[in-house]
């Protein structure tokens, strides 16, 4: 007995002009096998974005490729808490290395399957990476390999957290300063004011890029409704064609018996003349025969 979770995992590893036609029959068999809660379940599974099928694709094509990442989300997450500078700066090198690596690797793949992506849907996939160093529940999502779109990483993480890394440094520094001249005292407010606006312009950016992220799924989702909604029609239109020719041959075979019909009964008419001709000239016969007898 096929189960969802078996119904999902084919899915979700096709390319993504096979998934609605092959999600469509599994529901049908899944109906006709009389079980309507499972046909009802695959028909509600979603088809995926077209970055979500790449970083789905990654997972599913490269396993050894992504172990790495989930490894330094790891890393990364404890260095945030331990408020570790010298390990975030570090791991941020390596996290930039492998995520542009890794984005590059899911454009590859996708291009070999026959569905080269562009740079919006490249920038979603780095998205997701983001996302899966981030938090381990996106990690864990991600690597089912089932992805419907992309996922998004919170604010500040995992990009290493330049504030953390500033307070830490200057805590270990602190102790090796003598006290600061009132122009070194000045020059640090105005280092300070800057820092805090390239903070809030990284903080626009980044709110910029989530809407941007935003008003391209809802593009992308309307997309997918309109292609999946122009397959049914196409679907239909065929059926409707089928029914057409169904039912021009349905229509040529009634007036062909309606032809033959009448040939026979034409036949019948004519049979019926000529026996009561035959039974006539029997007649005139026999009173013939009378007569002449003696």
């Amino acid at each position: 007995m096929v189960d969802l979770d078996a119904v999902a995992e084919e899915l979700y590893g096709l390319r993504p002009e096979d998934f609605t036609a092959v999600r469509d029959a599994r529901a049908a068999a899944a109906r006709k096998a009389g079980d309507r809660a499972l046909a009802g379940a695959i028909g509600a599974l979603r088809r995926p974005s077209l970055s979500a099928w790449a970083g789905n694709l990654l997972v599913r094509e490269r396993p050894g490729e992504v172990e790495p990442l989930l490894r330094l989300g790891e890393g990364l997450r404890q260095a945030h808490r331990d408020l570790d500078g010298a390990q975030l700066r570090e791991l941020g090198r390596r996290q930039r290395v492998l995520i542009r690596t890794l984005s590059e690797l899911a454009g590859q793949l996708a291009s070999q399957a026959g569905h080269p992506i562009g740079e919006g849907a490249r920038r979603e996939v780095e998205s997701t990476l983001h996302a899966v160093l981030a938090d381990p529940g996106a990690a864990e999502e991600w690597a089912t390999g089932r992805l419907v779109r992309p996922l998004t990483a919170a604010v500040g993480f995992p990009d290493v957290d330049r504030a953390a890394v500033r307070r830490t440094t200057a805590a270990a520094a602190s102790t090796a300063r003598e006290k600061p001249s009132p122009e070194a005292r000045r020059a640090g407010a105005a280092d300070e004011r800057r820092r805090r606006r390239l903070d809030r312009a990284r903080q626009d950016a980044e709110t910029a890029e989530r809407a941007l992220r935003a008003a391209e799924e809802e593009a992308e989702s309307a997309g997918h409704e309109a292609e999946e909604a122009g397959q049914r029609v196409e679907r239909l239109q065929q059926r409707v064609r089928d029914l057409t020719e169904e039912l021009r041959r349905a229509q040529e075979e009634h007036r062909q018996a309606r032809t033959a019909e009448g040939q026979a009964r034409e036949r019948v008419r004519f049979a019926d003349r000529r026996v009561r001709e035959a039974r006539k000239q029997a007649g005139t016969a026999a009173a013939a025969v009378d007569r002449l007898s003696p």
